[in-house]
Parts: C-alpha cells; structure tokens; sequence
C-alpha cells in the first residue's frame, strides 16, 4: 500500500527554529497592537478591509432577509384583506342606516306637511297608512291600515298633504280599499279655480294623468289651470286640489274639447293619507216668536193662536 506524503510543512514545527519564528510573530503583533493603539495606523486598514468584506455579510444574509420579507408580506397582504372586509361590512351597514335615516327623515316630512294640513282644515281627519298596493295594471287601488273598527265608512274621501287621491270603497275590520282617482272606473267633479267651469275628471289608467272630455270649446280653459273638487255629488268636499290641466286638444266634431290634466296629490309616493270625516251643520233651535206685535195665524186653528211661550 501507497503512503500518503504531504508536502505542506506545519507553521510551528517542533525544534528551536520553529519556537524562535513564534516568539519573533508574537513581538511583531505585540508592536503592531501597541503602535495602533498609540497611533492608529491600521484603522484605514481595517476600514478598507471592512468595506471589502461588508457585501460578503450582505450576501449570506440576504436569504434569511427574503424569507423574513415574504412572510411578512403574507401577513401584511392577510391582515389588509381582513381590514378591508371589515371596512366593506362597516360602509354597507353605514349606508343602510343612512338610507334609513333618510327614509324616516322623508317620511317625518310627509308627516309634517300632512298635519299642516291637517291644522288647516275645516273638517275632522283621521291619519292612515298605505300597507299595500293592488298589482293589477287596469286598477288603481291601495289598502289601508284602518276600518271599521277605526270608524272608516265607504265613500269616505281620502287626501295626502297635496290634494285629492281617492275614495274608500271596501271597508273591512281593520282594512280599507282606496281607489284613486286614476282608476278607469273613477269619476270625480271637478271646477276650474280660475273660472269657475265645471267639469268631470276621469281616472285615464296612469298614475300621472286625468282626463276631462266634453268641455264646450266655448269654455275658457288653459294649460296651467288648477282643478278643485265642486262639491257636487257629497262625496269629495269643495274646495281640495284636484290636479293641474297641462294639454287641451279638439275632439273629431270640433264641437268639445278634451283636457288632460296632472293630478295635485303624490300617487305614486305617498305612505300616510288623510281620511275626512265632514262634520255636519250644526241646527240650531227655531227662533222665539216674538213678544210684541199682532199674533200669526195657524192654518186650521180657525183664527185661534197658541201663547207665545206654547210656540216657543
């Protein structure tokens, strides 16, 4: 078998010049550490050599460093998702309860503008609520929230804080049936304000257009003119918006013309309505007869007339 032989000879080898090379290597550093000490001749070295070593340090730190980065990067990406789910949940909810304070600010106003009203009229009302609307496209109906029980009657009129919507006409326990006056089948009396024409207003199908056929071309009628109920059948009292004439046009004889009209009430918006309930003319007693003065005759008494206190 072969024998290795190294040919490197050992830095300190054993025998007097080998100790001598030590002693001479150890008073070499001595003197260099004492004279950098005193002097600081070796700081631009070492600076130098740090420079030179610095990347190597940079370089075997740099795949802990990525990892340290990445997972960190994970984290923050992770965290950001569930900040910004969170924001999404806080914003929906924000804005729903912004829709709902809007909604109860809008419905506050109606509310206000409906008790205005109230205050200004001369007949007793009473507050209800639309709870549900008819989907049948050839009628115009809406449930309310009261009935018999709350003392609704049919052919009760029915307005919001605008003008005229309707009638009762289905009365249940705790429900009523209001058709508005856009139903095909409704009709409604109505006077021009500013001339005093009498008309009907007829329910077209459409929430936002009444018509009135038949006016004499002789009538004095325009657009922008203002429509009140007259009074005349008992059933709407005199003197509440009904809508606004906004078109006339001939009809084929040329003999009448025909208006299309907006209605003044919000059909299609209102939540609250007004039911009236018109309070009768009070009747008083039979004036006193008087307590001078030549007595009335009765018819049949053959001349003869009660005291004055007996007619009383």
């Amino acid at each position: 078998m072969a024998l290795t032989h190294n040919d490197t000879a050992p830095l300190f080898a054993a025998g007097a010049s080998s100790t001598l090379r030590l002693i001479g290597y150890l008073a070499l550093a001595i003197v260099l550490m004492v004279t950098d000490h005193r002097g600081g001749y070796l700081e631009r070295i070492r600076w130098a050599m740090s420079m030179a070593i610095e990347p190597m340090y940079r370089i075997a730190a740099l795949p802990s460093q990525l990892a340290r980065k990445a997972g960190l990067a994970v984290a923050d990406r992770e965290q950001l998702t569930e900040q910004n789910a969170e924001l999404g949940r806080q914003l929906m909810l924000a804005q729903a309860r912004l829709k709902q304070l809007t909604s109860v600010r809008e419905q506050n106003q109606r509310l206000q503008e409906l008790l205005d009203v109230q205050r200004s009229l001369g007949v007793a009302v009473q507050l209800a609520k639309i709870i549900d609307v008819d989907t049948d496209p050839f009628r115009h109906r809406l449930l309310l929230n009261v009935g018999t029980n709350q003392g609704v009657t049919i052919g009760q009129a029915v307005i919001d804080a605008h003008g005229i919507m309707g009638q009762v006409t289905k009365i249940l326990p705790n429900t009523s049936t209001l058709m508005l006056i856009t139903d095909p089948t409704h009709a409604i009396p109505v006077t021009v304000e500013r001339t005093g024409l009498r008309a009907i207003a007829r329910g077209s199908g459409a929430l936002d257009t009444l018509e009135l056929p038949n006016i004499p071309v002789s009538g004095d009628v325009k657009v922008g003119d203002r429509l009140i109920t007259s009074g005349l059948g008992g059933i709407f009292p005199a003197g509440f918006p009904v809508g606004e004439i906004r078109s006339i046009s001939n009809d084929i004889s040329g003999m009448f013309a025909a208006a299309v009209a907006t209605p003044s009430a919000a059909l299609d918006r209102s939540g609250e309505v007004l039911l009236l309930h018109v309070l009768p003319d009070p009747v008083g007693p039979p004036p006193a007869a008087p307590e001078f003065g030549p007595p009335a005759t009765l018819a049949g008494d053959g001349g003869q007339s009660p005291p004055a206190k007996a007619r009383q």
